[in-house]
Formats: C-alpha cells, structure tokens, sequence
C-alpha cells in the first residue's frame, strides 16, 4: 500500500463510509472508491463488507488499521518536526572563513544572523584557504567566506564583490604623509610579500610583473594578518586586504591607498552537489546584506 491508499483507507476507518472520506480529504467519492477498490485487489483481501449500502471492516481491515494508525502518528511527528524547523530555525550552521575576512566582518554577520534568528547555533572557524577547500569538500562546512576564488569542479563559488589591496605602513614611514601611494614608491620599501605559490603572492608578483616593477622583498609571511603584525612592528609595509587592514587598532600603523592596486575578490564558497540547508542559505543571505552596505559605505 502506498501513503495515498493508506490515507483512503484511514479515512474510510475513521468516517465509516465513502460519503465521510471524500469530505475528510477534499475528493470526490467515486474516486475514493475506485482508489479503495483497486487497494484491496492490490492486497488481495476485502477491507469493507457492503451491507445494505453501509460499510463493515473486515477483521483484516482492524488489524492493519492499527499499524496505519503508527505510520499516521509517525508522518504527523515528521510534519510537526518540518514546521518547528521552518518557524524557529532550529539547527547547527557551519560557517568557514579565511583568516582577513573572518577577523572583524564575519564576526558582525554572526551578530546579525543570530540576533535574528536566536535558537539557530553557530559552529564559526577561521581556516587557510586549502583547508577550507577541503572542510566543504567533506562536508564539514556548509558555507565559507574567502578573499580568493576557487575552481574546483564540487564548489559552487559565488563573487559578492571585490576590493582593492591597501598598504599598510608604519606611522613614521616618510609615505606615510602622502594621501595615496603608488606602485613605484613601494619599490623603494622594504615590502613584506607573501610566498610566491600562496594566491595573495600571486596576485602581487603579477601586478608589479604588468608595471614592470621588482619590489624588494627580503621578508615572506603566511598571512595579512602576520603582516599586520610585522608592520606594527616596524620592520616594513604590506599589501593588505581592506579587511585586514580595518582589524588593525594600533595608532602605529596607517593604511594608504594604492593607486592601480590588485583586486581580491570576496566569494562565498559552498558545495555544488547538495542544496543548503535552511539556516545556511539565511547566513549566506545576511553575509550578502551586510558586504553590500560595507561596500557601499566604504
């Protein structure tokens, strides 16, 4: 028996008659009975006794109903499982991001989302690109936010917009004092660059490769983060992400405009194969709202 022969012949049970169940269910009653006549030549037993235009249960019929019975009360739990989901949004969410990003704006998306949606828990971590490639791979993030894109044939990757790279310098650096800075004066700095084969060092090598420029580099770091770090220190400037560079709270260091500085791009990283779950698409969505405003306010 199927769910829709299982739902007649409930039906039929509970009213007592053909007429009972096609107003239970919304259908007319010839189809009921030809629905209800067709379940018991597919059974091979009667369900109903027809005595002088009203209907009996068989013995059959009493047995089976009982365990209908659980399979209804089972398909109720599941309905009411599905509507405390979509009302409470109720659930874990996986979110990923590399480490610029997940620093400050991540962390006011997680703000916003769960302001908005309170009973929804968050599992947040700040990952290198290639281990986040592989945490949503094996599914062990729903969604990841990064600076750079990815091609890889199972990762649906979303472009939410792009940003330049800034430079971040020390306070006391003579380029400190000019409004924007160029690509040929950082060739005069001792530029902190990131290894060649890591995607920022990439995007920067090229860029001083297409101005046919050579910065000098004598120092190579992991992230913008490290960079950050060693340019408060004093020990030469970087190219940074916009985002790094609103992370740094000490009055040491000064971001400066690039002119024809490299683009990143902020992409929104989630496994191509499966659909998202209902909380994840809300955080995707509120990480769009949010990025859209930042850009717009920047």
């Amino acid at each position: 028996m199927n769910l829709r022969q299982i739902e007649i012949f409930r039906a039929v049970m509970i009213t007592g008659s053909i007429s009972g169940a096609s107003k239970l269910l919304f259908v007319s009653q010839p189809a009921v009975s030809r629905l209800l006549s067709h379940t018991e030549l597919k059974i091979g037993f009667k369900l109903f006794e027809r005595v002088k235009g009203r209907l009996y249960s068989t013995p059959e019929a009493r047995n089976l109903f009982r365990e209908v019975e659980k399979i209804y009360d089972n398909i109720q739990r599941v309905n009411a499982l599905a509507a405390k989901l979509s009302s409470s949004h109720d659930g874990m969410v996986n979110i990923l991001s590399s480490p610029s990003i997940g620093q400050m704006f991540i962390p006011k998306v997680i703000a916003s989302f769960t302001h908005k949606y309170p009973q929804a828990t968050v599992s947040f971590h700040v990952l290198p690109f290639t281990n986040i490639l592989d945490r949503i791979t094996s599914g062990d993030g729903d969604v990841a936010v990064t600076i750079l894109p990815t091609d890889h044939p199972n990762i649906a990757c979303d472009t939410l917009g792009s940003r330049n790279l800034v430079c971040v310098l020390p306070h006391h650096n003579p380029l400190s004092h000019k409004p924007v800075i160029s690509l040929p004066d950082l060739t005069q700095e001792n530029l902190i660059n990131y290894r060649p084969d890591s995607p920022l060092g990439k995007i920067i090598n090229k860029t001083f490769l297409q101005a046919g420029l050579t910065p000098t580099s004598y120092l190579e770091v992991g992230s913008p983060q490290n960079a950050c770090s060693l340019v408060q220190e004093g020990v030469g400037v970087a190219l940074v992400d916009e985002f790094s560079a609103i992370s740094i709270q000490s009055p040491a260091v000064v971001v400066r405009q690039v002119v024809n500085a490299p683009t990143i791009d902020i992409c929104l990283l989630h496994l191509s194969t499966s659909p998202l779950s209902t909380n994840a698409s809300l955080f995707a969505e509120e990480i769009r709202l949010l990025l859209a405003k930042a850009l717009t306010d920047r």
